[in-house]
């Protein structure tokens, strides 16, 4: 069972780390649109440069350093699943469609019903 604890940057330097990301971030998307005149390339180039620079400041800091333990914890587990087969995919698949065209008609007929029973029996509208 996970626990529900919930950590907070303490350390100057961890919170000056992630400042510098969210600047680093707010520069880079600045600077996509500043370089508007300079063409795509400069754009494009300043906004990857600039994630990757605060993606990279981000991991060295305490909590990227958790994040990539939970992220290799959480591959871990999906080694561990067991994933159905082609077959079986196939098959559960063809019981949704086959369920849903059955509850379709069902549902078409009861509302056939209730409309005739309504309209026609009761109200006397369609004569």
């Amino acid at each position: 069972m996970a626990t529900s604890q919930v950590e907070t940057v303490s350390s100057a330097a961890d919170k000056a780390k992630l400042a510098a990301v969210a600047a680093l971030v707010v520069a880079a998307v600045a600077g996509f649109y500043l370089l508007s005149k300079q063409g795509p390339l400069a754009q494009w180039g300043v906004l990857i440069v600039g994630l990757v620079a605060a993606a990279g400041v981000f991991l060295v800091s305490e909590p990227g350093k958790q994040f990539v333990g939970f992220a290799r914890d959480a591959w871990r587990e999906v080694k561990k699943v067991v994933w159905p087969t082609r077959k079986e995919t196939v098959q559960m698949t063809a019981y949704v469609f086959v369920f849903v065209v059955i509850m379709a008609l069902f549902l078409w007929l009861t509302d056939k019903t209730l409309e005739w029973v309504l309209y026609d029996l009761i109200l006397g509208w369609r004569k």
